[in-house]
């Protein structure tokens, strides 16, 4: 008789990459706007109770659910391609939570890998497991950044933060912001991360993420969200 555990489900680049995320490659070009990001959400949970009820929906390894576990929140990790301990394996589109259950949900970088048909139904799924006047963080690329307007008025080609296949749903950052609006919230705050400076932003801090982080953080007071990567969106169920 085989007594063999099956192994935890490991989907799309956590099949190939591992941990990548725990795991973090100094040289990634995603590293300097991906550290930005977990900044802000930390600097964010300062205001959330201990006892509050967080989702991290599309949470991958699920670094934060750990993080935030060890600093006794009351978190639970979501993703339809990674499952382990901490994670547990299922869809944004059909959570397997009770409506209402959450105080907060974190939707970092998982809303441009979604169809443009399935978006709104995540977000009346999030809508639907948030408590009223629940808080969303959701972090989502902006297709129309700085470098990748000047691309395409001069060589008619888009600069995405990744390739069609992967962000199959990336869309300018006002698109993105009529949605959440359109999805039940209220906006409070927009946070830009990343200038893409043309030429500097590919050219120099792209191709050497480790040795110029520093030029990346020095243009961040500058990185207005309708030229900015990286949008992070804090909003409140209305």
């Amino acid at each position: 008789m085989n007594h063999t555990k099956s192994r935890p489900y490991r989907g799309w680049e956590y099949a190939d990459k591992g941990n990548y995320h725990r795991n973090l490659d100094p040289n990634w070009s995603y590293t300097p706007t991906y550290l930005r990001k977990m900044a802000f959400v930390r600097s964010q949970s300062k205001n959330w109770a201990k006892g509050a009820q967080i989702l991290d929906a599309g949470c991958g390894e699920g670094v934060l659910v750990e993080e935030f576990r060890n600093q006794g929140f009351q978190i639970e990790g979501l993703d339809l391609n990674y499952e382990s301990e901490i994670v547990k394996r299922g869809s944004i589109l059909e959570m397997p939570f009770e409506t209402g259950r959450f105080d907060a949900v974190l939707l970092l970088d998982v809303f441009e890998h979604l169809g443009f048909v399935e978006q709104p139904i995540a977000l009346l799924e999030i809508c639907r497991v948030l408590q009223e006047g629940g808080l969303l963080i959701a972090s989502i690329p902006n297709l129309a950044h700085w470098n990748s307007r000047f691309r395409f008025a001069f060589f008619g080609k888009l600069d995405r933060t990744d390739t069609e296949i992967n962000h199959i749903g990336e869309r300018p950052f006002h698109e993105n912001r009529k949605l959440l609006l359109d999805g039940g919230f209220r906006i409070e705050t927009i946070v830009g991360i990343t200038l893409t400076v043309p030429f500097l932003y590919r050219c120099v801090i792209c191709r050497r993420p480790a040795g110029f982080r520093w030029l990346h953080d020095l243009l961040e007071p500058l990185a207005m969200p309708s030229l900015a990567m990286l949008n992070i969106f804090v909003c409140r169920k209305t």
